[in-house]
């Protein structure tokens, strides 16, 4: 598991934490029943707040990514394959509100923003 906190960043370090963590999951390089580092472990590896790690794996368990087990560990949970996609989705859906109100804001068109998303997707190809 990679975490990289940036104290430039406006968000806080628990929501760096837990947005890393949980597109980790998404993205599947954190597969089920991977165990993650102790709150503990992780807060004196990112040399932070034990507090601030807590709160991150608090937002993530009570979103139904990770299980806590006493005694165990913390684990990745079990996934609902067709909720993953939905997360999924949803993630590209804002990064897609974020480039059309950017575009607006830009001047830029409905033809000339469709022709730019048709150009990237070709150079996936």
């Amino acid at each position: 598991m990679k975490v990289i906190i940036s104290n430039s960043s406006p968000d806080p370090i628990y929501e760096q934490i837990w947005r890393q963590i949980k597109a980790q999951i998404i993205s599947g390089d954190l597969s089920e029943g991977v165990a993650l580092p102790s709150i503990r472990r992780l807060a004196h590896d990112l040399q932070i707040s034990v507090i601030t790690t807590k709160r991150a794996y608090d937002e993530l368990e009570r979103e139904g990514f990770i299980n806590t087990v006493g005694g165990k560990g913390t684990f990745v949970a079990v996934q609902n394959l067709e909720l993953m996609r939905e997360k999924k989705m949803k993630i590209v859906e804002e990064k897609l509100v974020e480039a059309v109100a950017e575009a607006k804001l830009m001047g830029i068109g409905e033809d000339q923003l469709i022709h730019m998303l048709q150009l990237l997707l070709k150079e996936d190809e």
